[in-house]
């Protein structure tokens, strides 16, 4: 005991660091998700160990009662594109309960907009015009509107058979479509309750003819985690101070015959009040649904896909569907696994999952009452684990030898983990346990490696080099390898970008000199931030003006993308700043950025008074030019050809074909418009009429580009460019560019 007490006396600066770092740990546990004391890293290796656990609990077995009608390829490939006409969908119905006797059907689609497919609104449109005074056609559309009329065929299913619809809500995006089916709980049903739901402010439903009629209907939003995974779902949404029920709350509701959704709110204690509103449950006849904080479900995966029948929806409109699967009484869920309709998700148990089971499997969940538990008190368990077994480590491991510790970090490890598999498995409860073992760990490996806290000289070197121009993350990879990187000049294929402040000499001179040094901090230093984050490396500030470059001094392969996706960066985060600024009533920042990618010099360079590590030659110039053309363009990012060409994952508008001041050769310029692959339809459109705009434009056809560009300035939010054009047009009207013209336009100034 003696000799414990003398280890523990010499070790007490490690008993310090160990505490020191379980405080750490464990104001991770007590902050909420987003709060400023979690850390994304333990959130996602929690997100891992519950996969873990998932995966060694999932019974694997196939669930017979749902059957999912997919709309997969082979239906495409029968019926034709979706949307199908909705005569279709009411012959679907017909066939799964006159022949097959389903007991109940639900949608994970959405029938937002009016079936046009039998070309009704074009006979209507021409009985009410051309045809008016025809009344022989009036008679014969009269006579054929009710076979043509498809909303109203689907209508009339949906009156005579028990289905619920679908529909989603949108969080940020305030677009509503369609109408809303009555909410499950409406305003004021929780009195005096603090209860986190999730809102939305905008919907996508389905037509008010079709609600009216439905048996029901449940939105089927998934929730997904910071790594884009759907481990739950929200059983209640929140909109306009109502609440509205998921898809799968809604099928096992009118499954089971139970009216209405009932929240069991547990007593909470007076000092926990302002936290914790003490809703656990929703209580659904005799079953309980468990929530957490937000009142969301853990989906209880069965398996991968196929842990439910899946059914063709051709083979159940031609009637050929295996009545053996397709039997009376079950639940069937019509949803889409094509490729093209979009609603595979990354789940779990499965990189690309078809959303429709996702629903199927908590259906099933909620009627065995086999859901998983994580109520929001499971934050108070575990933090009380980590400062049960995070006391114990601290004081026992500095008092042990190097074995003895080991073995005692393993077994206190095992025993952290055991106890909470038993929460798994008895008490269907999920505890966190990524916290607890990671915290263990870094106290064991302070422990074991004290003392050794000298940087490498290699890394010194290089922080002393580099410190200055990149971010810390660069020089902890530099430093893998210093011997690789110098301040010495050489040529390199790199890209570079321009930022400056539009009219910024007039927002100086309204603001005072210690305001001016406040916004420009405010400014640049969240610019600087997404620089740094898409591994930029400043290269020097000019007043209002940021120059930085990709490329070196680590060597980087996307460095034209991650220039682009800094550009687009820069543009959301200036909206959060502006919005800051309005507040304090400065003036509105706008920003030009002009990226360019080619051949540069980069090193150390100066004069014996003054050396900076930075880049040099045309290429660079051009890239400072390209920032001077955005303000006469009207947009707010500029790309050279090279840079695009390099950056091929994002879509690009052509703005021109130019001569910059100082450059004879002609270059080509564009504008990044986000990701290629999330483009909006409305977006893609504009650019298409634009591209035959542009093809008039070179070609010299002055009337039709005239009127393309004219109805582009009309149609646009963004019209400047196009009007630009046009503008263009109607002088080279009067002043015609020479006979072998090619198209170029030449900027005479920076």
């Amino acid at each position: 005991m003696k000799g414990f007490l003398t280890r523990f006396r010499r070790h007490r600066v490690r008993i310090l660091v160990s505490l020191a770092t379980l405080a750490v740990f464990l104001l991770h546990a007590r902050d909420e998700e987003g709060g400023r004391f979690r850390w994304g890293l333990i959130d996602k290796l929690e997100h891992v160990a519950y996969d873990a656990r998932l995966a060694l609990s999932m019974p694997r077995t196939v669930d017979p009662r749902i059957v999912i009608v997919d709309i997969d390829e082979k239906s495409l490939g029968a019926e034709g594109r979706w949307p199908w006409p909705r005569q279709r969908i009411a012959a679907m119905l017909e066939q799964l309960f006159e022949k097959y006797r389903v007991r109940l059907v639900a949608f994970d689609v959405v029938f937002a907009e009016p079936d046009q497919s039998s070309g009704l609104h074009v006979l209507e449109e021409l009985a009410n015009g051309e045809l008016k005074n025809v009344p022989q056609f009036g008679q014969a559309l009269t006579r054929l509107r009710p076979s043509l009329d498809g909303d109203a065929a689907l209508a009339e299913a949906l009156k005579k058979y028990p289905v619920v619809l679908g529909y989603f809500f949108n969080e940020a995006n305030p677009a509503r479509s369609g109408a809303l089916p009555p909410p499950t709980f409406v305003k004021g049903s929780f009195p005096g309750k603090r209860v986190d739901f999730l809102k939305a402010v905008g919907y996508g439903g389905n037509l008010e003819q079709l609600v009216k009629v439905a048996a029901g209907a449940g939105h089927f939003n998934p929730s997904l985690d910071v790594d884009g995974v759907v481990r739950r779902v929200p059983m209640v949404f929140a909109f306009e101070d109502a609440e509205y029920e998921a898809l799968s709350l809604a099928v096992a509701r009118h499954y089971l015959g139970v009216k209405e959704v009932r929240a069991e709110f547990e007593p909470v204690p007076a000092m926990a009040r302002r936290n914790y509103s003490g809703l656990e449950w929703l209580q659904v006849g005799k079953g309980r649904i468990p929530v957490d904080e937000y009142v969301q479900a853990l989906v209880p995966y069965r398996g991968p896909q196929g842990s439910f029948p899946y059914v063709s929806a051709s083979d159940v409109i031609a009637g050929k569907a295996d009545p053996g699967v397709l039997k009376e009484g079950v639940i069937v869920l019509v949803g889409t696994t094509a490729a093209g309709l979009l609603d595979m998700r990354t789940t779990p148990v499965q990189r690309a999952y078809p959303g429709v089971e996702i629903h199927a499997n908590l259906v099933a969940g909620i009627l065995d009452g086999k859901l998983m538990q994580r109520p929001a008190y499971v934050r108070g368990l575990e933090f009380i684990l980590l400062l049960l077994f995070g006391i114990v480590f601290a004081l026992a491991l500095p008092a042990l030898s190097p074995l003895a510790a080991t073995l005692t970090a393993a077994g206190m490890l095992a025993a952290y983990v055991g106890l909470n598999l038993v929460f798994w498995q008895a008490g269907k409860m999920v505890v966190p346990v990524a916290s607890g073992i990671l915290t263990m760990l870094v106290m064991f490996l302070l422990n074991m490696s004290y003392g050794y806290f000298i940087e490498t000289r290699g890394k010194r070197q290089l922080t002393n080099l580099f410190g200055q121009y990149v971010p810390p993350e660069l020089v902890d990879e530099m430093a893998r390898d210093p011997e690789k990187y110098s301040l010495e000049a050489e040529s390199r294929e790199m890209t570079v970008l321009f930022s400056d402040v539009r009219g910024f000499t007039s927002i100086s001179e309204g603001l005072e000199p210690r305001q001016l040094s406040e916004l420009m901090n405010q400014l640049l230093t969240p610019m600087t931030q997404v620089i740094h984050l898409q591994r930029g490396t400043i290269d020097k500030y000019m007043g209002d003006a940021i120059m930085a470059f990709w490329g070196a001094p680590v060597p980087d392969p996307n460095h034209a993308a991650n220039a682009v996706t800094a550009a687009l960066q820069m543009m959301a985060r200036l909206g959060e700043i502006n919005a800051s600024f309005r507040q304090r009533s400065w003036p509105e920042i706008h920003i030009g950025v002009g990226i360019n990618t080619g051949t540069m010099n980069v090193g150390n360079m100066g004069s014996e008074f003054r050396m900076a590590y930075t880049v040099l030659g045309d290429a660079v110039n051009l890239g400072s030019r390209l920032e001077g053309l955005t303000k006469g363009y009207g947009v707010g990012i500029i790309v050279s050809e090279s840079t695009a060409k390099a950056a091929t994952q994002f879509a690009y508008r052509e703005l021109d074909v130019v001569r910059v001041k100082g450059k004879d050769k002609p270059v080509a310029i564009y504008e990044p418009l986000g990701p290629a692959s999330g483009m909006d339809a409305r977006v893609r459109d504009e650019i298409k009429l634009y591209r035959q705009a542009l093809k008039y434009y070179r070609a010299q056809e002055w009337d039709m580009a005239e009127l393309q560009f004219l109805n582009l300035a009309k149609s646009s939010s963004s019209p400047q460019l196009y009007a630009m054009y046009a503008q263009r047009v109607a002088h080279f009207r009067r002043e015609p560019p020479p006979a072998k013209w090619d198209g170029v336009f030449t900027h005479t100034s920076k």
